[in-house]
């Protein structure tokens, strides 16, 4: 049974979602809630929950302002928000769990799931750092969480220069670190990397354009060389449109 605090600004809100943690997740307790970030701050250090479902906007600050008050952070969370463009990037990023206003039941008992499976307090620290760090740094600057079987992972996106697909595993290669191999498949990261200067030069490859150096034309199939000497497939069909990337750049 995990121990939760529910902290959310709007009373109706808050009530609503406790019903629905209650009737979806019988595994969840909750044991107090709060409506700003100085009371949720005040409940948590008094009651020291296991869980806490924390609201991203509030009128005395953001759940962030919550947890860096807080740090070092010895329970998890789960982030709701109903602003789905609001930092969700960085949630994803950063491989830190949230969910949408209302809540979903279907979604709300996988986050339940995944959060008593739970990651050591080493490895949530590193997620929120990253979040934090995201949250902070330009658009050009931004971290990658990467769980490979042995360890998990904060990584400059700047840093890559390309991902390799082998099935559900995705291959990463760095300019100057060893590749990381992570069980998800290349379709989620190519949705996350795209806005990045990222192209999908075929089923198999994604590749930093940031790191394109040239293209070679051949009757047994179109190479692109990346500045690091690594050479990657393209396809007939992305042919048209990377040379018009190519053009932008």
């Amino acid at each position: 049974m995990l121990r939760a605090v529910v902290i959310d600004d709007i009373d109706s809100i808050r009530h609503k979602n406790i019903d629905v943690i209650k009737s979806t997740c019988p595994n969840i307790a909750i044991i107090g809630q709060a409506n700003s970030v100085e009371s949720g701050v005040s409940l948590i250090k008094q009651i020291v929950p296991d869980l806490v479902f924390l609201d991203v906007e509030m009128p005395d600050g953001t759940g962030f302002d919550l947890l860096q008050k807080l740090k070092p952070i010895t329970f998890k969370v789960i982030f709701i928000t109903g602003y789905e463009d609001f930092a969700i990037r960085a949630f994803r990023f950063s491989a830190v769990d949230y969910l949408l206003k209302p809540l979903d039941p279907a979604e709300l008992t996988e986050a339940v799931t995944k959060a008593e499976e739970a990651l050591n307090k080493d490895v949530l620290e590193l997620k929120l750092n990253t979040l934090f760090s995201n949250l902070e740094r330009p658009k050009n600057l931004q971290k990658l969480v990467l769980k490979t079987a042995e360890k998990i992972y904060s990584v400059n996106i700047q840093d890559i220069v390309h991902c390799e697909s082998d099935k559900n595993y995705t291959t990463f290669h760095f300019i100057n670190a060893p590749k990381l191999i992570v069980s998800t498949t290349l379709k989620e990261y190519e949705t996350l990397l795209k806005p990045f200067h990222f192209f999908r030069t075929h089923q198999s490859h994604l590749i930093n354009m940031l790191y394109f150096d040239h293209f070679i034309k051949s009757e047994g199939g179109n190479t692109i060389v990346m500045k690091n000497k690594s050479t990657i497939p393209l396809s007939v069909r992305k042919k048209e449109e990377f040379l018009a990337l190519i053009d932008t750049l």
